[in-house]
């Protein structure tokens, strides 16, 4: 019974988690990870709340341990961030970086164990700054833009080659030059000279080869 009772408190610990709370800091803070109701720590790990803006998948990883002499051991994730503050692991300093909120969790010798939750302020699924969201509006608005203008830019493209061809036409199929007004002079081509010569046999077997006689005999 007495043992029992002596398991109580980190048996409730295990199922609410961390009772004062979580930590909250900002990105260049440093906030204290304790070990609480472990002995003998042994190893810290880490599950973070938004593995991907880490780069990272879900679940736990160890971050900090003993090596075979004693010395604490860093996670390189956290090299240079993460410290001991006393012989063994029990008290860790943490420099804050975005993307650090998640729950720390202090394992013992004995596979018992105690968590601390950190929320950074500023972190979010999304990964992205408070104040680089507006950003994210630009390309909702370039798209349509772009769109609009190649619909414009092919719709104008086929008006002029529309036009381009009717000139055309229009001077192989009028020999007179008062049959191309309106037209722009830089639309005034040559025929090729195939065309040309067809236009010429249709317009000889238009006229009588004998002014006196009847074209049909």
């Amino acid at each position: 019974m007495a043992l029992v009772l002596q398991l109580l408190p980190l048996l409730l610990s295990r199922v609410q988690g961390d009772p004062e709370g979580p930590l909250k800091g900002s990105p260049g803070d440093r906030v204290n990870l304790s070990c609480k109701d472990v002995l003998e720590p042994a190893r810290w790990a880490w599950a973070p709340s938004f593995p991907a803006c880490k780069g990272l998948s879900k679940g736990r990883r160890k971050i900090v341990w003993l090596s075979s002499s004693g010395t604490p051991v860093v996670l390189e994730l956290f090299s240079g961030r993460l410290r001991s503050l006393d012989t063994s692991i029990k008290e860790l300093e943490l420099l804050l970086s975005a993307g650090d909120s998640g729950t720390f969790f202090c394992k013992g010798q004995q596979e018992n164990e105690s968590r601390t939750v950190l929320q950074v302020l500023g972190d979010k699924a999304d990964c992205r700054a408070p104040g680089s969201t507006h950003g994210s509006e630009y390309p909702k608005v370039l798209i349509p833009l772009l769109g609009i203008g190649l619909v414009l830019g092919l719709g104008a493209s086929g008006l002029v080659w529309w036009r381009r061809r009717a000139c055309t036409m229009l001077i192989w199929t009028t020999p007179s030059s008062g049959g191309t007004a309106g037209c722009p002079q830089w639309f005034l081509v040559m025929p090729p000279l195939s065309m040309r010569l067809w236009f010429e046999g249709k317009l000889l077997l238009s006229k009588p080869s004998n002014p006196g006689l009847p074209f049909s005999l």
